[in-house]
């Protein structure tokens, strides 16, 4: 044979067949990619009608009502602190909005908290009368649901008129301050407690040292004071009413029904009952900020999507 046919022979163009499978690979693979197109066309588009339907409902609630005289709501709900629900930036900005709407024949101002910061707590009782103030034809009705102790207590006592249901929990009219100590544990351990100050009481209450018996007398003297402004607003916004000779500013609770004989509550009932017999107004308006509806079920909506996402495209995060 020659040397030419000894020699493999040259490659022929790509077979019918494996050109046909390429095609037919190239054509799923495009359906494929369009299907998912589609999908998330159309994933997208629903998301943005259910947050335009939402937002729509949740900013006409009050808007279309026919009546002249509403009851303003503004809830306290939870603790009393900056960045919660109940913070007082949040509940402030309720009742501005509250006292502002030419409609309002009162404000209900609905709470259901154990307290919280003295300071936040402030703030709104401060708030309260400086409203009242600036608009003396509106009263404010506080309406106890479950509890308010302590700072929503300091809250409640800036309203004209205190409700609450004959189990309700309400006082606690004192100051408290939590700690602990882990000095004896640490000498179990074999720890050894490396702190350097600057200031003869900079460490003041530090848990992993003994407690000296100047500090804790200043920090009484600190809970004294503001326990002393707590029992001066009780008294400025209950007055009179307040059973006299009763021990009520000790830190206790009551039942609303207990509440009610010693002064701390005008009468039993609830938000609606005060809104409709006492105000004479039963359309009941909410102006509580709350956590926006549309981030909600944007940040929900927006977590799957992502998850879908990176489940299509097989990410690792």
């Amino acid at each position: 044979m020659s040397q030419a046919a000894d020699k493999d022979p040259a490659p022929d163009a790509l077979s019918p067949d494996l050109m046909q499978r390429f095609a037919f690979e190239a054509l799923r693979e495009q359906r494929s990619a369009r299907r998912w197109g589609i999908f998330f066309k159309l994933l997208f588009t629903g998301y943005l009608l259910v947050l335009l339907g939402i937002g729509w409902a949740g900013s006409s609630l009050g808007s279309f009502t026919s009546a002249d005289r509403i009851t303003a709501l503004v809830d306290l709900q939870g603790v009393i602190a900056p960045e919660m629900p109940a913070s007082a930036e949040n509940v402030t900005s309720a009742l501005r909005a509250a006292f502002k709407d030419t409609r309002t024949a009162a404000v209900l101002v609905r709470i259901n908290s154990p307290g919280g910061s003295p300071v936040q707590s402030g703030y709104i009782n401060d708030e309260i009368y400086r409203l009242k103030h600036k608009y003396p034809k509106i009263r404010v009705y506080a309406v106890i649901q479950d509890i308010c102790a302590s700072g929503a207590y300091y809250v409640a006592a800036a309203a004209d008129e205190i409700y609450a249901d004959k189990a309700s929990l309400v006082g606690s009219i004192g100051v408290r301050m939590d700690g602990f100590g882990f000095v004896d544990a640490l000498q179990k351990l074999g720890v050894e407690r490396r702190l350097l100050t600057a200031g003869e009481h900079k460490a003041f209450l530090d848990p992993f040292l003994p407690l000296q018996a100047t500090e804790v007398q200043h920090v009484e003297g600190l809970l004294g004071e503001i326990h002393q402004q707590f029992i001066n607003t009780v008294k400025k916004g209950r007055g009179d009413r307040l059973q006299a000779g009763a021990d009520l500013f000790n830190g206790l609770i009551w039942t609303g029904e207990r509440g009610l004989a010693l002064g701390l509550v005008d009468a039993l009932g609830s938000a609606g009952f005060v809104a409709r017999e006492i105000v004479r107004a039963p359309e009941v308006v909410d102006f509580t900020l709350h956590e926006g509806v549309l981030e909600k079920v944007g940040r929900r909506l927006g977590s799957q999507l992502g998850t879908g996402l990176r489940q299509a495209l097989g990410a690792q995060w």
